[in-house]
């Protein structure tokens, strides 16, 4: 059976944000404990840029999204599984947001500027107030974890999708055009 495929600027920003995302889970976990030295600093400063990358790709994301409706999921897909992807789809929309501006604002709190690049200084969303930066800290690591946790079951649902399924769902964000056989 033919699959009606996202296009392919959605494939584009859906890989590209992907791939920074399951690139930055382990950078934050392995810098955190480091101990203050230039590597750590400019492993923040990479963590930092990947992060405002993966806020304004998402903006970028949420834009096409509104112009361009995704396709449908297979109409063999019960109604509470149709369901429950919209609302994870929301989720992960949600989190491709929060998380970075929760960066950010941590960043600023501690007194940090984000300078995306090393050129662009991005302003301070709040003024220094290391407990504040503290309580942020807190808040980005924690929806840091549950992001992870709804990122492993995206993957895993698609995987369940494509191998177990057999519904073409998978297909429907593959850079190939392929025919599914159901």
């Amino acid at each position: 059976m033919s699959v009606e495929r996202y296009t392919r600027t959605a494939v584009l920003l859906h890989w590209l944000v992907a791939l920074l995302v399951l690139g930055l889970f382990p950078l934050g976990l392995y810098m955190a404990d480091l101990p203050l030295s230039p590597t750590k600093l400019k492993l923040y400063s990479y963590h930092k840029w990947a992060g405002v990358t993966v806020f304004a790709l998402a903006l970028l994301r949420l834009l096409w999204r509104l112009r361009h409706a995704p396709p449908p999921l297979p109409a063999s897909q019960p109604a509470w599984q149709r369901r429950a992807a919209h609302a994870g789809h929301l989720l992960l929309y949600g989190f491709m947001f929060a998380v970075p501006l929760s960066g950010w604002l941590m960043s600023s709190a501690y007194g940090f500027t984000t300078v995306w690049f090393g050129v662009l200084p991005l302003p301070d969303l709040l003024d220094k107030n290391e407990a504040l930066g503290d309580a942020l800290k807190l808040v980005h690591r924690y929806l840091n974890y549950a992001f992870m946790a709804l990122v492993a079951g995206h993957i895993l649902a698609a995987f369940k999708h494509q191998w177990i399924d057999r519904d073409g769902t998978l297909d429907r964000m593959s850079w190939v055009k392929q025919e599914s056989s159901c």
